[in-house]
């Protein structure tokens, strides 16, 4: 999770991510945030979030995030 934190911190310093639970649902991360963070997350565990699990509900928090990520790493 540390380095998670350290990824969305990176992307986005203004934002409290231990806090923030509607990251997508209240437009605090954009299109460009997603990208970025995306690309930082696949590089950094060796996974490939692809566009079916670009949803909002995988986004809007970093425990959610997390979740993602592992889930794709018991997958590979």
């Amino acid at each position: 999770m540390d380095e998670i934190m350290e990824i969305l911190e990176e992307a986005r310093p203004d934002v409290d991510f231990t806090k923030e639970t509607r990251l997508i649902d209240d437009e605090i991360l954009d299109s460009f945030d997603i990208i970025s963070i995306v690309g930082e997350l696949n590089d950094a565990f060796d996974i490939e979030i692809n566009v079916n699990d670009l949803l909002p509900e995988n986004f809007n928090s970093a425990e959610a995030i997390f979740e993602l990520v592992e889930k794709l790493r018991q997958e590979a």
